[in-house]
């Protein structure tokens, strides 16, 4: 009864993070592109009803995320989140009056199968998440890199490519974010009032209002076929590399455990390309270029 009660609520967490990311993305989308990476982004979608709608689908998930995780293992949860995908993108292209194509549905399914494969042939275990900050050091390079190359990306790239490569430095960000997460509740589960004392709960806030912008920026550059799966992928990679690497938690080293990961990885890689160069994709990206000079029409003839 317990695996059940985690599935249906792991399940259902994905339909809550589908809604948040196809209502999001419905809203960044229409801000004109002089918002990017400016925080009147932040502050106009703080006013769009519709974007608030999501931010209360994300928030609704990670309560069905935390009881699914009460009640089973994260190889079953983490998986089944990420069907997600299998709601968000095709419900995306339709709003638009499109229509996946098979090999639209092949590159969902790969994103899909690939990190769920990934994930349990990894089979993560919990480590100790209270570490000194010179610890941390490398981590946090490491991350700064990756979320820097992402963001250097975004400059030089157009079309779906560059939804991408933002939605890449939010992922890292946001993987980041859930190792400070993991943190800061095991000094909150030791002392309620001696976690402020401790840099990873400030850092928590940071990470989260960092993550939350580049992904915004992500939605506002491109279709939700071109951040949604990197996002799924990458946050929870990172978020395991971290855990592996600073908490010590340990992963399936055998033959099985590193060959399915692999594997996992190679569809990840493989559904990821496959969307970013969909023609669907493409339209769907023009469609949404033209909505923002629409726009910025409106508003400079307002003006």
């Amino acid at each position: 009864m317990h695996i059940v009660i985690s599935a249906v609520a792991a399940v259902l967490a994905g339909l809550c993070l589908a809604t948040a990311g196809v209502l999001q993305q419905r809203s960044a989308s229409r801000r004109p592109s002089d918002e990017r990476m400016s925080p009147t982004l932040m502050k106009q979608l703080g006013t769009d009803r519709t974007w608030l709608m999501g931010i209360g689908a994300a928030v609704l998930s990670y309560g069905f995320q935390a009881v699914a995780l009460s009640f089973g293992p994260l190889t079953l949860v983490q998986p089944l989140v990420v069907s997600e995908l299998l709601f968000a993108v095709p419900v995306s292209v339709r709003l638009r009056d499109l229509r996946l194509r098979r090999r639209d549905w092949l590159a969902v399914a790969s994103v899909v199968v690939g990190l769920a494969v990934g994930i349990v042939a990894a089979d993560p275990q919990e480590g100790n998440p209270i570490e000194s900050f010179l610890t941390w050091v490398p981590a946090l390079a490491g991350v700064i890199l990756l979320v820097g190359g992402g963001l250097v990306a975004a400059k030089k790239v157009q079309g779906p490519a560059k939804a991408s490569a933002f939605a890449l430095a939010g992922a890292c960000t946001m993987g980041l974010q859930s190792a400070l997460y993991a943190a800061t509740l095991a000094y909150l589960r030791k002392e309620l009032f001696g976690v402020f004392l401790h840099w990873e709960t400030y850092a928590l806030v940071v990470a989260s209002l960092v993550g939350m912008f580049l992904i915004q920026n992500a939605f506002q550059s491109g279709p939700l076929a071109a951040s949604t799966p990197l996002i799924d992928s990458v946050l929870p990679l990172v978020a395991i590399a971290l855990g592996v690497g600073l908490f010590g938690e340990a992963i399936r080293t055998t033959w099985w455990g590193l060959g399915g990961a692999a594997l996992g990885l190679v569809f990840l890689i493989v559904g990821i390309i496959a969307l970013d160069t969909s023609p669907v994709v493409r339209k769907e990206q023009r469609i949404e270029q033209e909505e923002q000079e629409r726009t910025a029409a409106r508003e400079n003839g307002g003006g």
